[in-house]
């Protein structure tokens, strides 16, 4: 079996309190019936979602989504520690990795849906950035910034795709319902292409343009 893993990593600092959290509360049962109801979606695809803050935490460990009845909520407080995220990314995704292998599927490169709306608040978070991306089941991260993430930050911690929310065209809420669209339409569409190649590999299938946000290059020094 041919598996793809996504991660969703939520920022949950105490500036993600209201609106923030209680889009992505809303967004995440539409995330799960979309795809636990698309049984060739959920076959080829994991699904995890990670919270940070001041520490970070698995609050959904890799599933597969027919298998939930529903999937936890975030909650805000705290500072915003990008280094943590990245730590126990790195951790939880060579665990997972060697479980489904152990299970005997082909694992493909874990995808990263990464949401702040600050700036890190530790030193060092490129350090831990830099390790992720250099072992040896390095993610693909699309990275989202919303209300004051910093355009080049989010740019650095992107190795595949960055947005950022563009000024004052749509609300807070409505730009994380739009990046939780996107996430969904990924899972689905990358799934799609997997079954059309018959176990040929796949395409990742990520937004080129998200409604609410402006493509960021990651090419541009």
């Amino acid at each position: 079996m041919q598996i793809l893993p996504f991660y969703m990593v939520c920022d949950e600092s105490g500036s993600m309190a209201g609106g923030g959290v209680d889009a992505i509360n809303t967004a995440l049962p539409e995330l799960h019936q979309e795809i636990s109801t698309n049984p060739s979606v959920a076959d080829k695809t994991r699904f995890a979602l990670i919270g940070f803050s001041t520490q970070a935490s698995v609050l959904q460990p890799l599933a597969d989504l027919s298998e939930l009845t529903q999937l936890p909520s975030l909650s805000a407080g705290g500072v915003t520690s990008f280094g943590s995220a990245f730590r126990l990314l790195k951790s939880t995704i060579e665990k997972d990795v060697a479980n489904l292998k152990a299970e005997g599927h082909d694992v493909y490169r874990p995808v990263v849906f990464f949401l702040s709306d600050g700036i890190p608040t530790d030193e060092g978070w490129q350090t831990d950035l830099k390790e992720l991306n250099s072992f040896r089941y390095a993610p693909k991260i699309i990275a989202f910034g919303i209300s004051d993430a910093d355009t080049a930050t989010i740019t650095e911690v992107a190795n595949y795709k960055a947005f950022i929310q563009q000024d004052n065209s749509i609300s807070a809420a409505m730009a994380l319902r739009e990046f939780a669209s996107s996430f969904t339409r990924s899972i689905v569409n990358s799934a799609t292409s997997m079954a059309s190649k018959g176990g040929e590999g796949f395409d990742l299938q990520v937004d080129d343009h998200v409604p609410g946000f402006t493509s960021l290059s990651l090419d541009k020094l």
